[in-house]
């Protein structure tokens, strides 16, 4: 008798998660979104322009060192 409820015990056990998904199953939707998605990316490459423009002025500095 003993060993019958144990058994019954882990088959409601092992049914619950399944049943519980029943449930829940109509309250979970995936689908794609209906607008494009946006990843807006804020790169700062103003700092190796920037270094560029200077080494590009120290050249022209150094070449026509008359201009200034």
């Amino acid at each position: 008798m003993r060993d019958s409820k144990s058994r019954l015990w882990r088959r409601c056990l092992l049914a619950l998660p399944l049943v519980a998904s029943f449930g829940v199953g109509g309250c979970i939707s995936v689908k794609a979104p209906d607008k494009p998605i946006v990843i807006e990316l804020n790169i700062n490459i103003k700092q190796e322009v920037v270094y560029r423009l200077a080494a590009d002025a120290g050249n022209t500095i150094g070449d026509n060192p008359d201009i200034f």
